[in-house]
Order: structure tokens, then sequence, then C-alpha cells
């Protein structure tokens, strides 16, 4: 019998695991393969249910557009290309992803940022500027959960992009990860430094040769350089050491934070918070403080991508998101009406909040514990961040966007060499430049990663009418536009009576286009909604992602000129890198994807209808 070749072919395997062997097409491309060229070949036995797909062949030229099938980014242990060499192991349990979002999470965030805004911008009610920006941080970390959950392969944001959008804007979520992971880490690296540096200095007189050694020499930070080479040498020896280090670590700052709370409270004086809403910041100086914490809940994502090595990745990646999310909000708020009820708001220091609150107290001994005590957890924050960049560099490597060294594994199953060339990289960034000139420009980077994600779980899950087609990609470019216009207006323009006519303008017309979206784009049913194995699904679709992507462009907004121009160059080498190499050595504009041998073969239970098509 014939097969219609219109529709995903899956169901479920004979091991019980899920099984993709078509791909759906959204906005279909026309240098992109047909749904048609997919599985026209596919022949079935109803007696064996046996389905065979030949190869997906590439464009009849190369195009930046082109969309990675379904099956190769679900199932990334079935798929192989010449440019990798083999499947990454799976051996991170539920627990172990935990310890990956909360210790890269939980930094700078509580140990400084919680300070800054209880001094700065919010009082006694920085809890509430921290309950705002985790609701934020939750609507495109749902939407991270979802595509967890659905395609539990190395990549993060980049493998969604691919799926979802095409070649050139999952090279554009790769590069702004890579902000993330090796210049966030040199950036914490050169963080820990200075604050040895800064804590020695206390205990030291000067002309000391302790401090001759650890001073910084012009740019050069030694202590830096320590950290950020130890972490590498660590994550060299293997991920079951480095996987080991980071649940000791993790634990230890849990319960790092979980004593300066505590102790916090034994210390409490009621009187402090009152009253909640200083009048001189106001119900705004919630939501101003609230832009900036957001930014303490970044790091939650690399959970994501370490998915490639996930044990029952359908549901403990869905899980462990949610759950280092909700972790960390409730950390963080217990520890914002902590330190606000031991410190009157105006004391509080904005760089040391917990160890100089402590000595407010004159309890000397709980502030050398909180102060020794950020010292030796603040690099697990260094050992996690560049865990995920060789991770995503095996994921580029094995689509043959990077070179074919970074997909390559060592006997044990270890990115050795991916390892050691992003370690390097990232000690001597740390070591040569302040922390200062990076911070910005990894928080702009990391929003558009986000941004990126919102948009692939609406395209994924919604479909443009048959008579307009690629009207859903178009509505999410305008919407964006639109929803960096009205940042850029809300955030300077509204001194003046015509900036507040425009953000209001800009505004209404964001929201019209979201109710479009809604309107004129039906979400996909059936046989065509058939995306993954979701445990997990995105509540309040469309409106939760479009929401997120407000939000990541809000903040953006808030950037300066010369961080936005360096996000801007920084990502305008990447492309040139994508086109001077990438997309002459694309596996999807170049071989197709397929497995060794030619033809990608599974077992199905197969429905059948009435008229012998396959569904």
């Amino acid at each position: 019998g014939g097969l219609s070749p219109g529709g995903p072919v899956g169901g479920q395997g004979t091991d019980g695991a899920k099984g993709m062997a078509g791909f759906h097409t959204i906005g279909h491309d026309p240098l992109t393969p047909s749904p048609e060229a997919a599985v026209a070949a596919a022949s079935y036995s109803r007696q064996s249910s046996r389905v065979t797909v030949h190869p997906i062949p590439p464009p009849s030229r190369p195009s930046p557009w082109i969309r990675k099938p379904l099956f190769a980014a679900s199932d990334p242990h079935l798929v192989a290309s010449p440019e990798a060499s083999g499947a990454l192991h799976r051996h991170l349990t539920l627990f172990d992803l935990i310890c990956v979002g909360v210790g890269a999470t939980v930094g700078s965030g509580i140990f400084v940022l919680c300070g800054l805004i209880a001094h700065t911008s919010a009082g006694p009610a920085t809890f509430l500027s921290w309950g705002v920006a985790g609701v934020a941080a939750c609507m495109s970390g749902l939407c991270y959960a979802e595509l967890a959950g659905r395609f539990p392969a190395a990549g993060s944001s980049y493998a969604y992009a691919y799926i979802s959008m095409g070649e050139l804007p999952a090279v554009i979520a790769g590069a702004c990860m890579t902000l993330e992971y090796v210049f966030s880490a040199s950036a914490v690296a050169r963080s820990w430094g200075d604050k040895v540096v800064e804590y020695v200095h206390v205990y030291r007189q000067e002309g000391d040769p302790v401090l001759g050694f650890l001073d910084p020499v012009g740019p050069v930070n030694p202590m830096a350089l320590l950290i950020s080479t130890m972490a590498i040498l660590l994550h060299l020896r293997g991920v079951r050491e480095s996987k080991m280090v980071t649940n000791i670590f993790s634990l230890l700052k849990v319960a790092l934070v979980m004593f300066m709370t505590i102790g916090s409270y034994m210390l409490m004086n009621p009187q402090n918070l009152s009253p909640l809403v200083p009048p001189e910041f106001g119900v705004k100086g919630i939501f101003t403080g609230a832009s900036t914490l957001f930014f303490g809940y970044i790091g939650y994502d690399e959970i994501c991508c370490v998915a490639g090595e996930a044990i029952n990745p359908g549901q403990n990646l869905p899980r462990a998101v949610v759950a280092s999310l909700c972790t960390v909000t409730v950390l963080y708020m217990l520890a914002a009406v902590a330190l606000t009820s031991m410190v009157p708001y105006g004391d509080i220091s904005e760089t040391s909040p917990f160890p100089d609150g402590f000595r407010y107290n004159n309890v000397g001994w709980a502030s050398q514990i909180a102060a020794i005590g950020e010292l030796v957890t603040l690099p697990l924050v260094v050992l996690v961040s560049i865990m995920a960049q060789p991770r995503l560099q095996f994921a580029m490597a094995t689509d043959g966007l990077l070179p074919s060294i970074f997909g390559r594994l060592d006997s044990n199953g270890n990115l050795w060499w991916g390892t050691l060339i992003s370690g390097i990289v990232m000690i001597i960034i740390a070591t040569c430049v302040p922390f200062t000139f990076l911070n910005d420009l990894i928080s702009a980077g990391i929003l558009v990663a986000f941004t990126i994600t919102d948009a692939s779980v609406i395209i994924l899950r919604h479909a443009s009418p048959e008579n307009s087609p690629c009207l859903l990609e178009k509505l999410l470019g305008v919407f964006n536009i639109l929803s960096c216009i009205s940042g850029l207006f809300l955030t300077k323009c509204l001194d003046t009576d015509i900036g507040k006519l425009l953000a209001g303008v800009s505004c209404a017309a964001l929201l019209a286009v979201g109710v479009e979206i809604k309107r004129r784009c039906p979400p996909l049913e059936g046989e065509a909604a058939v995306v993954g194995d979701a445990s997990f699904k995105t509540p309040l679709m469309p409106y939760l992602p479009l929401a997120g992507t407000v939000v990541n462009w809000y903040l953006i907004a808030h950037l300066d000129a010369y961080d936005l121009i360096l996000l801007v160059l920084y990502l305008g080498v990447a492309l040139l890198f994508y086109f001077c190499y990438g997309v002459k050595h694309s596996v999807g504009n170049h071989q197709g994807w397929a497995m060794e041998g030619g033809q990608y073969t599974a077992e199905y239970e197969l429905t059948v209808n009435h008229s012998h098509k396959l569904t």
C-alpha cells in the first residue's frame, strides 16, 4: 500500500522509547528539503510494523534557513554525522541536573545584588522585587522546560532555533550562549580574584610579599588565572569528577545561604522592616529593582545544554528547570527579608551585604563565615558555567558548523579537546579583562538567547494559516521589533509628554500584534502537533512566551549603548565565521541528515487508516 508523505511518522518503539522518523515543516522554505523528499521512500509491513525512511537529502544550493529535522534533534543517539565521533553518555540524574541549575544560578545575585537593591531601589520590599523578577524569569524558564523535554540533546537554545527557525538563527543563538558560558565564567573568575585580593588586604599590611603576589599587575589578575585554570583542569579529568564537585559545592552553597538567612533572622529587628516600601523609592523602586535582580536568575538554562547527558531526559529536564527556578526564588526571597530585617536598608552594604550586616551587629564570627563561604562557593559558578560550553560546541560540530575537533570524544566519552580549547579562551579573558567590561555584554547576549527560545516554542506549537504562509514568522518578527522599540521608549523617553505618547502607542501596537498571533495562527493539533515527546507543555500559549519576549527586550533596553554596540560587533564576527566556514561544512546543506550507512531505520507501532495512510 501507498503512504501519505505529508505528515510526520512517529510512534512507540519496540524498546519503549518514543521515536520520530519524519519531520514537521513550518513556514516551508523552498531551499529546505520538502516533507515529500523526507519520507517519500518510506515503506511498511503490517506484520512487522517496520518503517524505513531514506536520508533527507541536502537542498539544491546551500541555505542559511535550512531547518534541522525533528528526528535528528529528538533522538541524537540514532543520528550521527561524519563531523562527530559518537554520542554523549547519559549519566546525569535529576538531582545532578538540579545541582547544575542551582549551582549556576545562585551567586552574585544573593551575595551582591540583594544588598545593592535593598540600599538603592526597594528597601525592605526587596523580597517583592525578587518575586517579580522570578515571575519574569519563569516566562522564559517554562519555555526552556518544554523544549528541553521535547528535544533532549546538547545545545539548548541553539538546538531549538535550528529546529524552528533555521541554521542562521541557530548560529546567533550559539554565539549568545557562548557569552553566557565562556564569558560569564571568565567574569565570575575575575570577580572572585578581586574579592580574594580585597579580603587579604583587610588582614595584611602594605608591603607584605603575599600582597605583592596577589595584587593585579596591570590588567593581569593572578587569582583569576588560578581559579579558572583549576576549573579547566578538573573538567579535563572527566565529567564524573566535575559532577561530584558540582554536587558537593551546590549543597555547600545552599547551606551557606541558609546559614546567612537563619543567622540574619536571629538578629531581626522588626522596626527595620517599616516602612515596607520606603517613600523615597515608592512602588516604582520594586520594579526597578526587579529589572536588575532578573540577572540573578540567569544560569538555569545550563541544564538544557547538558541535556545530551541526562537520564530520562523527557521527564527529568523539565522537572530540573522548574525545581531550580523554584529553589532559587525561595532562597532569594527569604534571604532578602532576613537581610533587611537585620540591618536598616540605608546601612546595608552594596558590595558585601551579609558579612557587613553581621559585623554591623557585632557578630564577627558569623561575618567571617559568610565572607569565607562566598570565596569558597563562588568558584562553583565558574565550574558549572564552563561545563556547558563544550556541549554546545559538540552540538555545533555535529552539525558541521564548527571544526570536527570540537565534537571529538576521548576513550572515556569526555569532550577533552573542546574543553581544552574553550578553557584556554576562558583563562585568557578571566586573567586579562576586568569584570566591568564583560557584565552587561553577557547580560545582553543571554537575553537575546532567551528571546530566541521564546519564539521557538511558539513556532513549534502554532502554525501559519494555509492561505498566508510564513505569517507566524512575520508576526513574530514584528512583535520583537515592537518589543525593542517599546523597551527603549519605556526606559529612555518617559521624561517628556511626547515620549510617554510614543511609549503608549508602541505598547498598544505590541498588544495588537500579540492578539493577532493568537487569532490568526492557530495551535497545531493532531498529527501536526507531534513534535517530540512533551511530558511538560508551556501554559497560556502563546501569551506566556510573548510576555517573556517583552520582558527580555525591556531589560536589554536598560543596558548602555556601548554594550549593545559590542554585542552587535560580536554577533557580526560570529556571522562572518558562519558564512566563511559553517555554510561550507554544514551537514544539512551538503550531506543531509541520516544514520551512517545511508538510511534511518527504527521499529514502530503503526496506525493505518482505511486509505492505507500511515499516521
